[in-house]
C-alpha cells in the first residue's frame, strides 16, 4: 500500500452504545474496542485509518465532506441511517471516493424495512452479518480495492 492512502471509517446513530446494545445481535466489542482494532489493522498495511460515529447525520455529513480533501476511501457502517437517507448517499457520491458498506448484523436476515440501502448501490461492494469482522473485512477489501486502482 502506498503510504498516503487514509480511510475514514463512519459509524451511524446509536453504535456508540456497542457492546451493552441487543448484544444477541451486535456482539459484546466496544466502538472504542472496534476503532482499535481498525486503526491496528490499518496501520499494519501502511494506512491511517480515522474513525469517527455520531447519532447526528449532519455531522457524519460533515466529515465525510471533509474527507475529500484527505482520504483515499470510506468504510461506513450507516446503523439506521442506511435505510433512510438519502442525504448520507449523496455525500458520499459527492466525496468521489470508493465506499465499502458494512454491518454487523446480517441486514437481510432481519426485518423486512432494513432489506434496503441507500447507499449499497453506491457502493464497491457490501459485508454484512460477521459481527466485528465485518469492519475487518471491509477495511480489507477497501484497501485491496485501492491498490488495484
Amino acid at each position: 500500500m502506498a503510504d498516503a492512502l487514509g480511510v475514514l471509517v463512519v459509524h451511524g446513530p446509536n453504535l456508540n452504545l456497542l457492546g451493552t446494545r441487543e448484544p444477541e445481535i451486535y456482539g459484546s466489542a466496544t466502538l472504542e474496542e472496534i476503532d482499535a482494532e481498525l486503526e491496528a489493522f490499518g496501520k499494519q498495511h501502511g494506512c491511517q485509518v480515522e474513525c469517527c460515529q455520531s447519532n447526528h447525520e449532519g455531522v457524519l455529513i460533515d466529515r465525510i465532506q471533509e474527507a475529500r480533501s484527505w482520504a483515499s476511501g470510506i468504510l461506513i457502517n450507516p446503523a439506521g441511517l442506511t435505510h433512510s437517507s438519502v442525504a448520507l448517499r449523496d455525500a458520499l457520491i459527492a466525496s468521489e471516493l470508493p465506499v465499502v458498506e458494512v454491518h454487523l448484523s446480517n441486514i437481510f436476515a432481519r426485518e423486512p424495512f432494513r432489506h434496503h440501502s441507500y447507499v449499497s448501490g453506491i457502493a464497491v461492494g457490501l459485508i454484512s452479518g460477521f459481527g466485528v469482522d465485518s469492519y475487518l473485512l471491509g477495511l480489507d477489501a477497501l484497501l485491496r480495492h485501492l491498490e488495484s486502482d
